[in-house]
């Protein structure tokens, strides 16, 4: 039956990751071709992340209350009844709520999903069950674009296709026995969810950066780089095969690093990935005028950090108690939502003060940064 449970919720996953995947390149390419400025394009794509920001302090609550398949089952039939609703209405304010609903569904999805396996999961197998939920997510979002062309049969057609494969996955749902959280006496209050973000942070701030790198490095990568890549003379096609050459990268190495990281510990896994990951970005931004050398560089950094946001979430389930489980799975989803927001703002904003800066070299900084802060993090408290 644990198997059974853990392959039924990573198909969700999966889908839930095809749904982002599909609405992020559809969604700019429709709105594109109806003479939407790009700044309205990015800000309508910011819903996502905003319902997941905001419904996050309300997550734990009902599911410590209701366990988790109530809280799955609702975050998927928001999904599947948004993306229902997008050949309905054409209009840039009514698809900027349902984003904003869907970001609500896939959080209530992901929060769900994230804590159950964390919570069934034994320690020795802990990193390779998190590491293939990161691989399934990052599959059915990297299969999400291929969904893009079908606009040219029918706008709708993409949504449609979509929303039936969310709702066939969510059905599966219905066979799982409900589980809930470990419990503490006390009461289920908003001011409780806040004193337990607060102990949260206190035990795993440091596993929340790596979902926080991640984030911005994802939506920067996704947001600013195509910007980047046609001011330094890079064509569309080039731009779009750096990009799949860093998705299937973090792909192919998501299950071995997880493994490794149940081996030799969370935290000099993530330093060593953290280190190589600013190391293969710098290389790529001498490599910019070389496609090939580049393209090498960019998939083996996907390579290496692919894996920063489920590993995170292994590193929190090592440090965290096991009644906060739910606290530190909504923190790292907080943490993932906030790198995401700022990254595309940051680095569209220093490439904009100063042309001479190779992007690359600021997602370098980036990782490098994390790096040290993990590392040192180690000197002053022994935990693995």
């Amino acid at each position: 039956m644990n198997k059974l449970r853990f392959w039924i919720l990573i198909m969700i996953v999966a889908i839930s990751g095809f749904s982002q995947g599909m609405l992020l390149p559809l969604i700019a390419v429709i709105f594109e071709g109806d003479g939407v400025s790009s700044t309205l394009n990015g800000l309508n794509a910011t819903a996502l992340y905003i319902g997941i920001l905001i419904i996050s302090p309300f997550m734990e609550h009902p599911l410590r209350k209701f366990g988790y398949k109530p809280v799955i089952i609702a975050g998927g039939l928001i999904v599947v009844l948004s993306l229902a609703l997008f050949p309905l209405w054409k209009s840039f304010w009514f698809w900027f709520v349902l984003r904003f609903l869907i970001g609500i569904g896939d959080n209530a999805l992901h929060f769900g999903t994230q804590t159950w396996i964390t919570s069934f999961s034994p320690k020795e197998t802990r990193g390779r069950n998190i590491s293939l939920y990161g691989l399934f997510f990052g599959v059915g979002f990297a299969v999400g674009p291929l969904m893009t062309p079908l606009v040219e049969i029918n706008e709708s057609l993409p949504f449609i296709i979509s929303a039936l494969m969310c709702l066939i996955a969510w059905l599966f749902l219905f066979i799982l026995k409900n589980d809930f959280p470990e419990q503490t006496i006390e009461i289920n209050s908003f001011m409780e969810t806040m004193k337990r973000f607060k102990k949260g942070i206190k035990y795993g701030w440091i596993a929340f950066l790596p979902p926080l790198g991640y984030g911005f490095l994802e939506a920067s990568f996704n947001g600013v780089f195509p910007i980047y890549g046609l001011r330094t003379g890079i064509d569309i096609a080039s731009i779009s095969i750096v990009l799949v050459a860093f998705s299937i990268g973090g792909i192919v190495f998501q299950l071995p690093l997880g493994i490794l990281s149940d081996k030799f510990g969370r935290r000099k896994t993530l330093t060593t990935i953290l280190l190589l990951g600013s190391i293969c970005f710098t290389v790529a931004s001498f490599l910019e005028h070389y496609f090939i050398g580049m393209i090498v560089a960019i998939f083996v950094a996907g390579m290496v950090v692919g894996s920063t946001f489920s590993l995170g979430i292994s590193y929190m389930t090592d440090l965290m108690p096991k009644n906060l489980l739910p606290t530190g799975n909504i923190l790292c989803g907080v943490a993932f939502s906030v790198g995401s927001l700022i990254g595309p703002f940051l680095s569209g904003f220093l490439i904009q003060i100063n042309e001479n800066i190779s992007f690359f070299l600021i997602i370098s900084s980036l990782l490098f940064l994390l790096f040290i802060l993990i590392s040192t993090f180690q000197k002053r408290a022994n935990v693995v």
